[in-house]
């Protein structure tokens, strides 16, 4: 008896879903680029997935909207002109430049001419009223927000902050049916940081190296006073890097004081990961930065910047994530004085280097993503009560004449099997779930950064499509959990011409033809 086996793989975990998502959202002086940037660090991903991504935004300066482009992203700017504020009118109107009303107006013309999945908005200056309108043009509408100061109508809200409160911030803000993504396990992170994560250990030497970054805009100069500080210090061999952005209005004066006292300058670096995972101590504000600081384990000294972040960090620091002095006094000299004592507690330092990591693993991109593409699908490990249903769904002809194995697995071979899978670290076993239902199983056989993915479903399910949710979801599940992997491959049969489409469709590629031969029945 002969058979063949085709080898289909793909790598980097990821499938084409063909989703259409756009994303509202600004960027200028007055808002940052917070807003801005950890969009764009979700629309990244999602085009990783296959998802088309628009933009749509009414103040953006230049280069971030030539950013957009040169990622392949559309990028559609709405008119910015000054309005009458009697609709709706919010405490951040003036972030918007119109009133809420003509915003949207002005964005469903932007995305009428196609059918969108999703609309993702990220903005303070728009709430429940924006998001109504924007049902007459897509379902699905994601927020993201940190505020909690304004109702929302949408399917899934996003916040990423840590709060002692957060299970509660967002009771009779949000429909009943709202999905509720809060914590830094969701924190939008681009992919170097869950890599980061996994190579770097938490700080326990000396401190040799700091970092001074407060954002892409710091419009008051948080950036001098901590220039300044940390040249008074008088400390021999201490590097400092001081990062900003190309908003900056004081950067020939930053750049100019780096020069002065030797310290390392850059602007709109692309390496700010690296240089986070380099140094022993932070000195910078809140905001998105924050998970960025966490996730590599970089102990910060944070400053409040922004009335957005006194929540934040504040609870953050109760948390013991970060070090939140109270600063009554010049601002200099406040500097100067705490980052003192962090160079002299080496303790507190590697406290906050501990429980940071713990906090924040990289991979909340995953989660998110997760939620937006095919998010009926739950995954879960499997565990001891699967095991009868497993055993009827593998012995099912259809499930068999698929399988390498083709024979009836008795009890105990399937018994001793599944025990051994439970305990084994290089074998994840999901069980998949649709409106509660247990629908298919999923197996990744791990090795070095390489995954077998095997998969099946019940074989009483006539659902078409369920089958490439389910992979996807998987999929999503394996990049969030082992980041280490970037290839997945599977093994079909050569005369299973389904599970070969199946796999092609999925963004799967043939690799190599292998063939086998039975020497012995």
């Amino acid at each position: 008896m002969m058979r063949l086996a085709s080898m289909i793989s793909h790598g980097g975990y990821l499938r084409k879903v063909e989703k259409k998502i756009a994303f509202r959202t600004d960027a200028s002086d007055q808002i940052g680029t917070g807003h801005f940037m950890r969009c764009l660090t979700l629309a990244d991903a999602l085009k990783q997935y296959g998802a088309h991504i628009r933009f749509i935004s009414r103040n953006l300066p230049d280069h971030l909207h030539t950013m957009l482009l040169n990622k392949g992203h559309e990028c559609l700017m709405l008119n910015n002109f000054e309005n009458n504020y009697r609709f709706n009118v919010l405490e951040h109107k003036l972030n918007l430049g119109v009133c809420q009303e003509q915003d949207a107006v002005d964005t469903i013309k932007l995305v009428s001419n196609e059918k969108w999945d999703w609309i993702v908005v990220d903005h303070y200056a728009l709430d429940a009223s924006w998001e109504k309108s924007l049902r007459k043009v897509v379902k699905n509408l994601m927020v993201i927000d940190d505020l909690a100061d304004r109702d929302h109508d949408c399917n899934v809200l996003l916040d990423q902050n840590f709060y002692i409160d957060m299970n509660s911030r967002y009771i009779d803000k949000v429909p009943a049916h709202c999905r509720l993504l809060l914590g830094p396990r969701y924190a939008l992170l681009r992919e170097e940081f869950c890599k980061l994560h996994d190579q770097v250990k938490p700080r326990t030497k000396a401190l040799g190296r700091i970092l001074v970054f407060f954002g892409g805009v710091d419009i008051d100069n948080y950036t001098g006073n901590a220039i300044e500080a940390l040249s008074d210090l008088g400390i021999e061999n201490l590097c400092v890097d001081v990062v900003i952005g190309t908003l900056h209005p004081f950067r020939d004066e930053i750049k100019s004081a780096c020069e002065k006292y030797k310290f390392d300058f850059h602007l709109q670096t692309d390496r700010i990961g690296e240089l986070m995972a380099a140094a022993d101590l932070a000195i910078g504000a809140g905001g998105s930065s924050t998970w960025e600081r966490c996730c590599v384990g970089l102990p910060t000294f944070a400053i409040c910047t922004a009335f957005n972040q006194i929540h934040q960090i504040a609870d953050a620091a109760s948390e013991g994530l970060l070090y939140v002095p109270e600063i009554k006094d010049d601002l200099t000299q406040a500097i100067k004085r705490h980052t003192g004592t962090l160079l002299e507690n080496s303790f507190l330092r590697q406290a906050l280097s501990r429980k940071s990591m713990q906090i924040v693993d990289g991979r909340g991109v995953f989660r998110v993503i997760g939620n937006l593409i095919h998010n009926c699908i739950k995954i879960r490990i499997a565990c001891q009560d699967d095991m009868e249903q497993l055993f009827e769904w593998r012995n099912h002809p259809t499930i068999r004449e698929a399988s390498r194995t083709q024979k009836v697995i008795n009890w105990e071979e399937h018994k001793n099997w599944f025990a051994k899978v439970l305990l084994s670290s290089d074998k994840k076993l999901l069980i998949c779930s649709h409106d509660g239902v247990t629908v298919g199983v999923v197996r990744f056989d791990i090795q070095s950064d390489a995954a077998e993915v095997s998969i099946y479903l019940d074989p009483n399910i006539k659902e078409s499509g369920l089958g490439h949710d389910v992979l996807l979801n998987a999929e999503c599940w394996l990049a969030a959990n082992r980041p280490e992997i970037f290839k997945v491959r599977a093994e079909v049969l050569m005369n299973n011409k389904k599970s070969q489409h199946f796999f092609l469709e999925a963004s799967y590629k043939a690799e190599i033809t292998r063939y086998s031969k039975r020497i012995r029945v």
